[in-house]
């Protein structure tokens, strides 16, 4: 026969009892190594500050109330009751945010410093949604204040600080949630138990994309002219990192998403929502030892929008990342066509098709003998952020890991921020997880990107 499986083994075993037992070993090996690595998977530190009981109230302080978080601030209230939690204050840099994300929460205390909020003792948690360069300092200081915090993803600007998080989680004990809701729905889930339990075998290849088509450009909100240089902090908006410092403009501060200094673009944005899924749906989440990407910015749709810049990222990009294992996965993502590629997980037995609220398991025509289809359906929760905003809060009481929790989070922010690399260098990435060191092609270290690094940053 073709194939080595094929043989009987000397005792007599049978091709589906070896699949069989082997895919139970390969399960027993994945539930002792899942998101466990030889320098950083310690052990979480106990947690500080006030001790919540099943039944005591979570009072949830909101930091960024724009378009998205003032979604979280509805959804948030909409399931108070259910979650048992009190929306308790608001910080934003600009008054007219501060004051309708108050509207909608009620009787709640208001701040223009988040610094401020966080001397709160009476908050217990925090939800971040700001630009993306606040992420990793609001969630640092939001943990050692005392507070769980929530973070919209991508979970960092870059791969440093990244790390800075990862080791204040690891050293605070506070129940870190990344905003990729996604890792909610739970068809990723079943798909994590069917791997896990060795039903494809080895895995070899995973694919998705995230695809939109904005022919005035992708992130090209609409201004508010209430905004004036007066209305808003601008210095502490930029922060101190930023060094590509622009004078007030009311276009990087709505447009942000397509700046380099505060936004990845397609990878900071999009590529999260697929990525923190398919890697957790491995079951194993690994850091990636490689990364490539190749971006393109052909269609220039910006020019589509009177009185905007044009954008600093690409209007289309591609990234393959391999893992140790030998799993690859490649993801891509568009602001300009969006017809996207289907979620679908290939392993040497079979394939696993994911899709709405379902999840198909196609054996290999060379295994059809030994692993049965098997089809998933209406599989629920499905993606929703009230369901990610609840299993956070419920970790809170629990002291349970959330879905997207720092261990998956910063794995899937190693791809992304190698994936930035990739693009605007032109190298091929490869990554040490042991050493956290970035080499090109050619076995030469290359410093992880950052604030200052490239221009504009």
């Amino acid at each position: 026969m073709q194939h080595d499986l094929a043989q009987q083994s000397a005792g007599g075993e049978s091709r589906r009892s070896f699949i069989r037992r082997t895919a139970t070993a390969t399960a027993a090996v994945a539930a002792v190594n899942m998101f466990k690595t030889p320098v950083y998977g310690q052990t979480q530190a106990p947690s500080t500050g006030r001790v919540i009981g099943a039944n005591d109230r979570i009072a949830v302080g909101f930091v960024g109330v724009g378009p998205q978080g003032m979604l979280h601030v509805n959804k948030m209230k909409q399931n108070a009751d259910k979650n048992n939690v009190a929306l308790a204050a608001v910080c934003d840099l600009w008054e007219k945010r501060r004051e309708a994300a108050k509207a909608v929460m009620g009787d709640c205390k208001t701040y223009d410093d988040y610094r401020k909020m966080l001397e709160n003792k009476d908050i217990d948690a925090v939800l971040c949604a700001t630009v993306d360069h606040w992420h990793a300092q609001i969630s640092i200081d939001s943990m050692k204040a005392g507070k769980h915090i929530y973070v919209e993803k991508p979970m960092s600007r870059y791969l440093p600080e990244a790390f800075e998080v990862w080791d204040t989680v690891k050293a605070t004990g506070k129940v870190f949630q990344v905003g990729s809701q996604g890792c909610s729905d739970a068809k990723w889930h079943k798909c994590a138990e069917l791997i896990k339990a060795g039903s494809l075998g080895p895995l070899v290849l995973g694919q998705g994309s995230y695809m939109r088509n904005s022919p005035a450009g992708e992130w090209n909100y609409t201004i508010d002219p209430d905004l004036k240089a007066g209305s808003v902090q601008w210095d502490q908006w930029l922060g101190p990192n930023i060094k590509t410092r622009a004078d007030f403009s009311a276009d990087h501060f709505f447009r942000w998403r397509k700046y380099y200094p505060y936004c990845a673009g397609l990878l900071g944005d999009l590529f999260p929502h697929r990525l923190h899924p398919l890697v957790l749906a491995t079951g194993n989440p690994e850091f990636p030892n490689r990364v490539v990407a190749v971006g393109t910015k052909a269609i220039h749709t910006d020019k589509n929008t009177p009185g905007t810049q044009e954008r600093d990222c690409p209007e289309c990009l591609t990234l393959v990342a391999e893992f140790p294992s030998g799993y690859s996965l490649m993801v891509c993502s568009s602001s300009v066509n969006e017809y996207g590629l289907p979620d679908v997980i290939r392993g040497h037995y079979a394939t696993l098709l994911i899709g709405g609220a379902n999840v198909d398991l196609k054996p290999e025509a060379k295994f059809s003998e030994e692993i049965d289809p098997e089809s998933f359906k209406n599989l629920l929760p499905v993606e929703d952020i009230g369901e990610h905003e609840s299993n956070w809060i419920s970790c809170i009481r629990s002291g349970k890991q959330p879905n997207a929790n720092i261990d998956l989070a910063v794995r899937v922010q190693a791809i992304v921020s190698l994936g930035e690399m990739s693009d605007r260098l032109g190298i091929a990435c490869h990554y040490d997880e042991k050493t956290r060191t970035v080499m090109d092609g050619t076995g030469k270290k290359v410093d992880p990107v950052t604030y200052g690094t490239l221009k504009p940053s």
